[in-house]
């Protein structure tokens, strides 16, 4: 295994690190020296160790065992979902939870207890994950969810207990690749709120123009969705972003302009569709390095849950998002459960809203103040896609800390596992 000296970033590029990667292609090359590392789709710095060395997973992709029958998987920690989204329909079955990129890996998936659209009835990944295979300085560990200490540190952990080598999941059964979507129309925030808070639909996800003002603040589409047997057209073919787009591409007018014409592409009175499977839970993923649209400097995205009876909070927050005019067309808005399966999960039960920002001007103050307004109603941040909160921020918002980082340095007393997000946090001093 050859380390090779980098400059690397997470999906948003605006932060960035340079140190020793690797790419180990099988499991006995791994060693728990360094902290592990998928295809960087987390957008901040939770997959950067700069000055130091990280390994990259994703050659060890293997499906290693799989029951038909009962829908149990084993898979290396550097399968993807989208690989996984791709194979198993066809045998009957999906992962229960499907993040927003298939390019996430499954050892990514775990150490960020990645939600999806069903959230409200499946809760997140880590809740399906029947086994793990950890690499510790004191040698190779399986864990199961009976390990209370180090299961709850490990499921949404950001890798610091050990190496995720490989894992166990619970798939879902499904009758074919496709999904059958229903799109509707939300006039406003309170609607969009109510039509979320109401689908019984197993999947449901909102799409929000960030850019309306006034009293179509907080508009935007609501998709509920189940799987289908149905036939669908073939996937479109994939593209590519060949250059960092220029500062205007994402202007105030042309964001608005562009969230105009998406929000009227569903009638008003709604609209049925079958798509394939990848299209509804991964739909950019056609666009390869869409990231780049973003311009040589990168973005951030926010992402928050707070309580249902603090809900209205988000309008706040979309308030004043929309008057800042820094918004981007990908803003999502979902109800998510009461599932929480490890000490520093982002779920809760409640309602998230994520947006991405351009990197530029006053776009880290705006983002501390939706950080504050988290805070305020008993919220947090997605460490998966943060990159500007602070240590005391973190404590705040991230009760069970100090449990965590107290399992976490047991296991690795010499923090070689640290990586830029944990220093950045300070998470491993919290005790």
């Amino acid at each position: 295994m050859r380390w090779k000296t980098n400059t690397y970033s997470g999906w948003g590029r605006a932060l960035t690190a340079s140190g020793q990667l690797a790419r180990p292609e099988r499991q006995s090359q791994v060693t728990p020296t360094a902290p592990a590392i998928g295809n960087r789709r987390s957008y901040g710095d939770a997959a950067l160790n700069s000055g130091g060395r990280a390994m990259d997973m994703t050659r060890l992709d293997r499906i290693l065992e799989f029951d038909t029958r009962t829908g149990d998987i084993h898979v290396e920690a550097g399968c993807t979902i989208g690989d996984l989204a791709r194979v198993l329909p066809t045998r009957g079955w999906l992962p229960r939870v499907m993040p927003g990129t298939g390019f996430a890996t499954v050892g990514g998936c775990i150490a960020m207890d990645v939600h999806g659209k069903n959230h409200h009835h499946a809760g997140s990944f880590g809740g399906h994950v029947r086994e793990i295979t950890l690499l510790t300085p004191d040698g190779p560990r399986v864990i199961a969810p009976d390990d209370t200490s180090i299961w709850r540190a490990t499921i949404g952990g950001l890798g610091q207990t050990g190496v995720i080598a490989s894992a166990r999941l619970s798939l879902m059964a499904v009758p074919g690749r496709t999904m059958k979507v229903h799109e509707r129309r939300a006039e406003n925030f309170d609607e969009h709120i109510a039509m979320l808070d109401a689908s019984q639909a197993t999947f449901c996800v909102g799409w929000v123009d960030a850019a309306a003002t006034g009293a179509s603040l907080g508009r935007g589409i609501v998709e509920e969705a189940e799987t289908s047997g149905a036939e669908a057209k073939h996937r479109t073919k994939t593209r590519t972003i060949p250059f960092d787009a220029p500062g205007f591409a994402l202007s105030a007018p042309m964001v608005r302009m562009f969230n105009t014409l998406y929000y009227r592409r569903v009638p008003a009175d709604g609209q049925f569709v079958i798509r394939p499977i990848e299209d509804f839970f991964f739909p950019l993923d056609r666009v390869h390095d869409w990231n780049r649209l973003y311009g040589k400097t990168g973005f951030h995205q926010f992402q928050c849950v707070v309580p249902t009876n603090e809900r209205y909070a988000l309008r706040g927050m979309l308030g004043a998002i929309a008057e800042a005019g820094a918004a981007s067309p990908l803003a999502v808005l979902k109800r998510m459960g009461p599932a929480e399966s490890g000490h520093l999960s982002f779920a809760k039960e409640g309602f998230t809203l994520a947006v991405d920002f351009p990197n530029r001007g006053a776009t880290p103050e705006l983002i501390a103040h939706l950080i504050a307004q988290t805070i305020e109603a008993n919220g947090r941040v997605y460490l998966a896609k943060d990159s500007l909160s602070t240590a005391a921020q973190a404590r705040a918002m991230y009760t069970h800390l100090p449990e965590w980082a107290a399992t976490v340095n047991d296991i690795d007393p010499e923090r070689r596992l640290e990586t830029d997000l944990t220093r950045r946090l300070a998470l491993r001093t919290a005790i």
